[in-house]
């Protein structure tokens, strides 16, 4: 453990993506705490310039909405999506590739067809039409995020199942008669676990963006502010007031920059042909 945090400490680019990480999640617990009321409440004069007023230090949009108050509560949405949906998708692709992987055969070929078909569509088309169909909420968000990001998890696990089953370990738990079940679970998940972590950081920042696109298209949630709302809504006003769309914009970029800089980062610290041999 202590050889991996080494590693990783050494990537510099881990290391700031993680520092902004914590700062966005840091900004998401602390919102009710330093914009208690709603983020959709109209506090001030319309339009107001950043950096003019201390009250509002981002300005505010053409309703007299804090800007401030939306990054705030926004970095709690979009870590909320990002992260539930991942859950939700690693779950289902874990449960898919590893059946997959570990049986071969007919269950194998159904279970890839299966997620080939989901793949032959455009994620973020698929969201759109699920999203719609389901109503704009929350939870349909979560449910149609989840339901397009599935398949590369299940593929990579399959992978990583193909190749792990093979090996003397995993043959000498099936000889003893060892059940399938704790075969996957105790000597062959977990040694597929570092692809699989990495792959979970890059699923994460995709379904920020999603979100994202989402809210911008008129699809999010309407009681809950995201940062892709703000700029869906300031996209009209980008002449008059361009701080409305360039900071939620920001917000996004450093927090999807950050997650792939700890995904790059812990592919490297995870791969054993980058390490020392005295570690």
């Amino acid at each position: 453990m202590s050889g991996f945090l080494w590693r990783f400490a050494r990537n510099y680019g881990a290391l700031a993506g993680t520092i902004i990480l914590l700062l966005v999640v840091v900004l998401a617990l602390v919102a009710p705490i330093l914009y208690p009321g709603s983020p959709w409440m109209m506090v001030a004069d319309p339009l107001i310039p950043p950096f003019t007023d201390p009250d509002y230090p981002f300005g505010t949009d053409m309703l007299g909405r804090d800007i401030a108050a939306g990054l705030a509560w926004g970095a709690q949405v979009s870590l909320l999506v990002g992260i539930v949906s991942t859950v939700i998708a690693l779950l289902v692709g874990i449960l898919v590739g590893s059946i997959a992987g570990y049986y071969g055969g007919r269950i194998d070929d159904f279970l890839m067809r299966l997620t080939e078909f989901f793949q032959t569509i455009p994620q973020l088309a698929m969201a759109v039409v699920l999203v719609a169909v389901l109503s704009p909420s929350i939870y349909s968000i979560l449910a149609a995020i989840a339901l397009v990001a599935w398949p590369p998890a299940a593929r990579l696990v399959r992978g990583e199942f193909l190749s792990l089953k093979q090996r003397e370990f995993v043959q000498a738990a099936i000889v003893i008669g060892q059940h399938p079940g704790r075969i996957i679970g105790s000597q062959i998940l977990p040694n597929a676990m570092s692809p699989i972590i990495v792959s979970t950081s890059f699923m994460v920042a995709t379904a920020i963006l999603t979100e994202a696109a989402l809210s911008f298209l008129g699809l999010g949630d309407r009681n809950l502010m995201s940062w892709g709302f703000m700029i869906g809504a300031a996209r009209t006003m980008i002449q008059q007031a361009w701080w409305m769309i360039v900071w939620p914009g920001v917000a996004i970029l450093l927090t999807v920059l950050s997650i792939n800089l700890i995904g790059g980062g812990l592919s490297d610290a995870l791969n054993p042909h980058l390490r020392r041999p005295n570690e």
